[in-house]
């Protein structure tokens, strides 16, 4: 049978197909997607859930001029597949191909750059204002489309509360698929399974099926329909009343891999005159056996190779991760202190936390997408006497930003907050870097701020973290752990470690480029140019002795960090020779002041100078460049 993917240029294109084609794409649409898994990482599972929930959207809706948003914004792919976007595909996830997110560069139909989760409804309620208010003509719909694992947002009842006040005709598809990346938690969760699983409405629901198949799509015998069917549902299931209440009218569960029934049901409420909630069950992995049988492992998988629905090999990483070392050293601390807790935002997997969340279920704590709430849950552990550990990534630590000023840091509460995943994270992208933390970590009072040169400080900074009676927080990357091959020194608060004394000059390393640092300096060495390399381990408090030193008897100072320049830690040491009049000679090399796009690490790390290429480089043209200096006599050198 003839592949009509290719065929698709616009979402134009699927107005002119049949139900028996739309269905027939939709396997078109499952395959390339298998193809993609198979030659690298991307998110895999979520999209084979949503390929018909995408077609019937598209199919129903005309997104060329009505809203539609994403959330969260890793289930993309199909859409991006019939949107004019399926002769690159092949490209997502590559240094200058598609981002693996929405991306408003890419095409008008995406709209807004969606890598969190939870804000979906609330930029749809604003675009459903904006644009009435600038009178669309015709008037233009407004559509989120929101995964159950990102239901618990606070944001969403924000939005939910503010639109059924407003009584606004936003549309809200509910992608109920039991999962986020991990199986779901918490109470919304019950309450969806409640809703899905009633036999009773389940009767109800396939009688909605044989009636919609008699009716008009159409027209007042629906709206009585619908009308009566949701009373029933009030007085006798009490099904949707959540919903009900906030001022949504609340329509399903809907079988989510039905695209007849999907398009019903969208074209009932396309006119709707009040905020409505299309409850779609889906199946993640829906179409490939194998992921929907285990939709974790399938959320990203390594690349694999396939017999049509049968996975024949894996190709897995086996190199040794930081999230690997972070894990076991807070397996280690919870076996030998019962205070000590772990809280993680819907990322055990992620964290690789499911080890601590089997044996130790009391001190485990799944909150779900929510991590505000995570971290003021964290505060109030704190002040019971535990020694709580919130470990999430550091672009969504971000969302809880308050919360780490007034409930853990004005509180001088010792919370740990080892923030996975901090610098340039690949191919996923400017949602995910985690660039920003270093930024606003050390303006808090309070806060110890910790950037480990490799595996043995991150063990030895979470030990010193636990001890500390106030909050602390340790960065460290999405990459392969390394162990530097040095004699080291001990962990202690507030004091670099001195690997390499040099005449011409110093590098100021914060972070696991340490061992880029270290390869430079040994090729300045070989070229005749002495350059001496420290391991700042601390930005706050941060090594006032050694950067006193090291601008007053260096040629030049030079500080590395996979972060933003902007408030990060070249801008520390900048602060603290300002006392000392003692700036013209340091310069920074880190993440300017832009959005990074998404490739492999290795290669951001290249463009950005941040590799050992990059560092003898920039040493190589400051020393040319600086004027002839007075070197101290190297017995009088000290730092």
């Amino acid at each position: 049978m003839e592949n009509l993917l290719p065929t698709i240029r616009s979402p134009h294109d699927l107005k002119k197909l049949t139900l028996p084609q739309l269905e027939q794409l939709a396997a078109d649409m499952r395959d390339a997607l298998c193809q993609l898994a198979t030659h690298r990482t991307a998110h895999f599972s979520s999209n084979l859930g949503v390929v018909e929930l995408c077609i019937a959207l598209h199919a129903t809706f005309d997104f060329s001029h009505d809203r539609l948003i994403w959330d969260t914004g890793h289930q993309i792919y199909p859409h991006k597949l019939i949107t004019g976007r399926y002769h690159r595909f092949g490209t997502i996830r590559t240094r200058g191909g598609l981002m693996g997110y929405p991306n408003p560069e890419e095409s008008p139909y995406d709209l807004f750059m969606t890598g969190h989760a939870g804000a979906s409804l609330s930029a749809a309620l604003g675009l459903k204002c904006g644009d009435d208010l600038i009178d669309s003509d015709p008037p233009r719909r407004s559509v989120a489309v929101i995964g159950d694992g990102a239901f618990p947002c606070g944001m969403v009842y924000e939005a939910m509360n503010h639109a059924g006040g407003l009584k606004k005709e936003l549309i809200v598809v509910l992608n109920d698929n039991q999962m986020s990346i991990c199986p779901r938690v918490g109470g919304m969760a019950d309450y969806l399974d409640r809703l899905r699983l009633n036999p009773v409405y389940t009767g109800l629901k396939d009688e909605v099926v044989r009636a919609l198949g008699k009716m008009p799509l159409l027209g007042d015998p629906v709206e009585r329909f619908l009308a009566q069917l949701k009373e029933a549902v009030k007085a006798g299931l009490h099904g949707g009343m959540l919903f009900e209440e906030l001022g949504f009218r609340y329509l399903g569960p809907i079988d989510g891999h039905n695209i007849g029934l999907l398009r019903k049901y969208l074209r009932l409420v396309q006119d709707t005159q009040q905020p409505v909630l299309v409850h779609v069950v889906t199946e993640k992995g829906h179409g490939f056996h194998p992921a929907a049988r285990d939709p974790v492992s399938f959320h990203t998988p390594p690349p694999f190779e396939r017999d049509h629905d049968r996975v024949i090999s894996v190709n897995k990483n086996r190199s040794r991760s930081y999230t690997h070392v972070a894990s076991e050293a807070i397996f280690d601390q919870m076996t030998r202190d019962r205070r000590v807790t772990v809280l993680t935002a819907a990322m055990c997997l992620g964290n690789k936390l499911e080890k601590i969340r089997d044996r130790f279920p009391d001190r485990f704590f799944d909150t779900g997408i929510c991590e505000s709430h995570t971290v003021a849950f964290a505060a109030g552990q704190a002040k019971a006497g535990l020694r709580p550990i919130v470990d999430i990534y550091s672009t969504f630590l971000q969302r809880s930003l308050d919360q780490i000023f007034q409930e853990v840091s004005l509180q001088n509460l010792p919370v740990v907050f080892m923030m996975d995943r901090s610098g340039l994270t690949g191919p996923d992208g400017p949602t995910h870097h985690g660039v920003f933390d270093l930024g606003y970590m050390r303006l808090f009072p309070n806060m110890t701020v910790m950037a480990p040169g490799d595996e043995t400080d991150l063990v030895h900074m979470l030990d010193l973290a636990l001890k500390l009676e106030a909050p602390c927080a340790i960065r460290y990357p999405k990459a392969a752990a390394e162990r530097l091959d040095v004699n080291r020194t001990p962990v202690t608060l507030g004091t670099a470690e001195v690997l390499r004394e040099g005449d011409d000059g110093v590098i100021l390393c914060c972070g696991t480029l340490l061992g880029y640092c270290i390869q430079a300096a040994e090729t300045l060495r070989g070229e005749g140019l002495d350059v001496g390399v420290v391991n700042m381990r601390f930005v706050k408090p941060i090594d006032r002795n050694v950067i006193r030193a090291v601008v007053e008897r260096c040629g030049f100072v030079l500080t590395v960090e996979e972060a933003a320049l902007a408030a990060g830690f070249g801008t520390a040491v900048l602060e603290v020779a300002a006392e000392f009049h003692a700036v013209a000679d340091i310069h920074r090399r880190g993440i300017p002041d832009r959005f990074v796009e998404h490739a492999e690490r290795k290669e951001l790390l290249s463009d950005l100078g941040l590799d050992a290429a990059g560092i003898v480089e920039t040493c190589r043209r400051i020393a040319l460049e600086a004027p002839p200096r007075e070197r101290v006599a190297p017995r009088e050198k000290t730092y």
